[in-house]
């Protein structure tokens, strides 16, 4: 039951955090931080895991591994921008958060260019 440490885990660091805010409000945005780099890096079995039958579901429907790659980049970026994001709320900065949001979609945006060039590509191909 892997949840209940994490949400045991992120309940004490939120406590810490309200606590320590009071008197050092730097010292809680660095906690807050810490606790949420501690929460990915126990999650990343989890998501090599995922990767993995990712990968061999992939092979077995003869998928360009590009575009497999690709899709987990995309999948990549956008986890972490909200984090960046989230972080930077979390210390009051919604305007960064927001800018942070969009270059994450700029660069979504232009990892997917090729996928949807092959979409179209083939669609073409089925019109006469």
């Amino acid at each position: 039951m892997d949840i209940f440490q994490i949400v045991g885990f992120g309940l004490v660091a939120t406590t810490l955090a309200v606590v320590v805010k009071k008197q050092r409000p730097e010292i809680a945005l660095q906690l807050s931080l810490v606790a949420g780099v501690i929460i990915f890096l126990l999650m990343i079995d989890k998501i090599s895991m995922v990767i993995l039958i990712l990968g061999e579901l992939a092979a077995k429907a003869n998928i360009n591994i590009f575009y497999m790659t690709t899709v987990l980049k995309i999948i990549g970026i956008a986890y972490i921008a909200e984090f960046g994001s989230q972080v930077c709320r979390d210390a009051g900065e919604s305007a960064i958060a927001t800018k942070i949001e969009f270059a994450a979609k700029i660069i979504i945006m232009v990892l997917a260019i090729p996928i949807i060039v092959a979409i179209l590509e083939s669609v073409i191909r089925l019109i006469p």
